[in-house]
């Protein structure tokens, strides 16, 4: 059975973006990485412990694996899951210390899985907290909730994706506190029937928005009527537009389905009128 929680990979790519907005696209200065990169860790940061919260309801973190195929496994993770609270409650402690994890983070500190129902149940929700947790030295604090929405017109599942949360940097990395929200829909359009990831098809739509640590807004969309398309056994989306606004700037839109909609690593960026194409990392 796939586990109920499987939404890990399915993260908006505005790691991206730190590349985008690095080129001198409009000769007009507009050079400015911070929010990119505040938005790419929260994001990066939030999906991860979905990662885990999802391994975990199997009482282990032994065949979780990252996009690298390695696997997080780890002796410093203890994990209960108590069936008998109401609702349903996973404890995943990474303890008080940090620990390197065999994806290559550290992590330490306790998250919560707050659950009713399977992930395939419609009207199931999941909600995830966290007690002092850290992941690279940043602390996360905050809430994501996964609400199974049942089946669309078309008859596929839907979910709804809701974060709130901050990110509290470390010394090393400048310090300062982001803010990060979003609220995404996820359409389960193809691999459900069987047991692999691989052949699964997701498309993605919504927002998010936040402030970096120098108190700059910043928001991202799927632009209407062309949803980012990811195929789990890929690692970019190949299709979709996002657009991307930080504060003052210009808007920054990404075209996912450049070349035609390809399984490649580039995309299509304009800005101010001026397209190039980008190489995804």
């Amino acid at each position: 059975m796939k586990p109920f929680m499987k939404l890990s990979v399915l993260a908006f790519t505005a790691l991206t973006l730190g590349f985008v907005a690095c080129r001198k696209e409009n000769d007009n200065n507009d050079v400015d990485t911070t929010s990119a990169i505040d938005n790419a860790v929260a994001e990066a940061s939030f999906n991860d412990v979905v990662n885990i919260s999802d391994e975990a309801a199997s009482g282990s973190l032994e065949s979780y694996r990252t996009l690298g195929n390695e696997r997080i496994a780890t002796t410093c993770a203890s994990i209960t899951v108590d069936t008998v609270a109401n609702p349903h409650l996973i404890t995943i402690d990474f303890g008080t210390t940090d620990c390197l994890c065999k994806d290559g983070n550290y992590r330490r500190g306790i998250i919560y899985v707050s659950f009713l129902g399977a992930y395939r149940d419609s009207g199931s929700t999941h909600t995830i907290t966290f007690s002092n947790y850290f992941i690279n030295y940043n602390q996360l604090t905050g809430t994501k909730t996964v609400t199974n929405n049942g089946r669309n017109g078309s008859g596929n599942l839907s979910y709804t994706i809701n974060v709130n949360g901050t990110l509290i940097w470390d010394a090393q990395y400048g310090g300062g506190t982001s803010t990060y929200t979003s609220s995404r829909t996820r359409e389960w359009i193809a691999g459900e029937l069987t047991p692999q990831w691989s052949d699964d098809v997701y498309l993605i739509g919504g927002t998010s928005s936040g402030t970096t640590r120098n108190g700059a807004s910043y928001t991202l969309n799927t632009s209407a009527g062309d949803p980012l398309r990811k195929e789990i056994g890929f690692r970019h989306f190949t299709s979709g537009t996002i657009e991307f606004t930080p504060s003052g700037k210009a808007t920054r839109y990404i075209d996912y389905s450049y070349v035609n909609g390809a399984r490649d690593n580039l995309a299509k960026v304009t800005i101010n009128g001026v397209t190039f194409t980008i190489t995804l990392r």
